[in-house]
């Protein structure tokens, strides 16, 4: 049977392939269809998104965690979940539907009523995948969630593809996101040797509700905090604004839940299963927070440095106003994957309350913030949001130290050297590729040369991750 630190690298491995392969993915396809579709496309789908997140998330009421904070799953918890689920997924759906006048009233765009009532569908379809995502997470069975979203981003991009080729605008994109949770949902299935039963008991459900309830606020609150500039710049400004806004913040998500991705697969998992161990737990933790370091800071920074040149080549002059709010972005990216690790401690430790209120807050002070900011233009509002974000990082730190007697020299010990070395290296390539003109041997030679001097520091400096990295890498290949 394999170890607890055996699955967790399988786990590691697993959740950087899936990531890896469906942000390749979303590289490639994000290219063809920013091509071939208008700033205000994506506006139009970015308006509704919020709508639809919140509603998927009330619709699965924070069960996937709930689960994998029980010792032992019962099948009459994932009943229970399973049948709840399909209620409330079905309710919220009836509750947009009609709500959909409103939405678009608010924008001031009657062509989003269609919209919203053909994207709201995917709450409907996510709703039978609740329960099987739980028992696929609970098992740490990573490889089958990776080959399930591998697939469901591969058919869902050739489908929202063909559609924009086709000229279907912004209904190219919302088909996109219902293939991918349709793909999806029908692979979980296959997947995961659990089945529901006609028996309809709520009680389990309900009891975990009680837990759950608190995750499920706060990933609404995070939804919120994430759509926060795509719900006041559609409102305040115009389609194409909210376009240029959203395709860089798309473009930031892809390379930061690249990494959060790969270690939200077994964190929360990991850290339950050594509650009971407070030196393990805090060992394994410090490993994980050594190991997002070390692959998000060069990983983000070393994108806002070839920003302007990736948009140009990849998707068009047309969208030049994006390279600017992802190098802005990029900052407040790189920590994003820490923040989750912090919170994903303090859920283990079963304080689902203080990660709530510690998102709420945060939540409240972007809107504040925002709200006051707008007369003075988007980047002001980008440059507000990105300082908080960055700063947050210590909000949850404070919290998750209190819990677990994790030291701030620790954290800092852990983090700082990763981010000033990614720094320095991409000051130093910035410097010297500065003379180049062409535009697609500046972005190689940046890439190249800030990858290859990355790993000459960390080399020099005997990093045990990246050692450990290669191992493994090797051990597998």
């Amino acid at each position: 049977m394999a170890t607890l630190k055996e699955k967790t690298a399988k786990g590691l491995f697993w959740g950087g392939m899936n990531n890896g392969v469906q942000q390749l993915i979303g590289l490639i396809f994000g290219i063809i269809l920013g091509r071939l579709l208008a700033p205000a496309d994506y506006g139009m789908m970015a308006m509704i998104q919020v709508f639809s997140l919140v509603a998927t998330a009330l619709q699965s009421s924070g069960f996937v965690t709930a689960i994998a904070n029980l010792k032992q799953p019962r099948d009459e918890d994932y009943n229970s979940v399973f049948w709840f689920n399909i209620l409330m997924g079905s309710f919220l759906y009836l509750v947009l539907f009609f709500c959909a006048p409103l939405i678009a009233s608010y924008y001031h765009t009657p062509k989003l009523i269609s919209l919203c009532r053909y994207a709201f569908l995917s709450i409907v379809i996510a709703s039978a995948s609740t329960s099987q995502s739980a028992f696929l997470f609970k098992n740490l069975m990573a490889k089958q969630q990776a080959k399930a979203g591998m697939t469901a981003v591969i058919l869902s991009s050739i489908a929202g593809s063909l559609m924009a080729f086709c000229g279907m605008a912004y209904w190219s994109l919302a088909t996109q996101g219902l293939v991918f949770v349709l793909i999806n949902t029908l692979l979980f299935w296959h997947y995961s040797p659990w089945r529901p039963t006609l028996h309809i008991d709520l009680h389990p459900a309900f009891h975990m509700f009680k837990f759950s309830c608190k995750i499920l606020a706060t990933t609404i609150c995070t939804i919120i905090n994430n759509n926060v500039m795509n719900l006041l710049l559609g409102h305040y400004f115009t389609l194409r604004d909210t376009g240029n806004y959203n395709q860089a913040y798309q473009w930031n998500f892809k390379c930061f839940s690249l990494v959060q991705g790969m270690v939200n697969q077994v964190a929360q998992p990991v850290l339950v299963d050594l509650q009971d161990e407070q030196g393990r737990q805090i060992n394994a933790f410090r490993k994980m927070v050594r190991f997002t370091a070390f692959i998000t800071f060069p990983l983000l920074f070393g994108f806002g440095l070839v920003a302007k040149e990736f948009i140009i080549l990849a998707i068009g002059q047309k969208w030049l106003v994006s390279a600017g709010y992802i190098q802005l972005l990029c900052i407040s990216g790189a920590v994003i994957p820490l923040c989750t690790l912090l919170s994903n401690l303090i859920i283990s430790k079963g304080r689902s309350g203080t990660y709530f209120w510690c998102t709420f807050v945060l939540g409240l002070c972007q809107i504040i913030l925002m709200i006051v900011l707008w007369p003075l233009g988007i980047y002001a509002m980008v440059i507000a949001y990105v300082l908080l974000n960055t700063a947050w990082l210590f909000v949850w730190f404070i919290f998750a130290r209190r819990l677990s007697g994790y030291r701030l020299l620790h954290f800092l010990k852990d983090i700082l050297p990763f981010a000033l070395a990614a720094f320095g290296v991409m000051l130093v390539t910035g410097w010297l590729t500065s003379i180049l003109t062409n535009l697609w041997l500046l972005l190689f030679s940046r890439i190249i040369l800030a990858a290859g001097l990355y790993f000459i520091v960390m080399k020099l400096a005997r990093v045990q991750i990246l050692n450990e990295c290669i191992a493994f890498l090797s051990h597998k290949l």
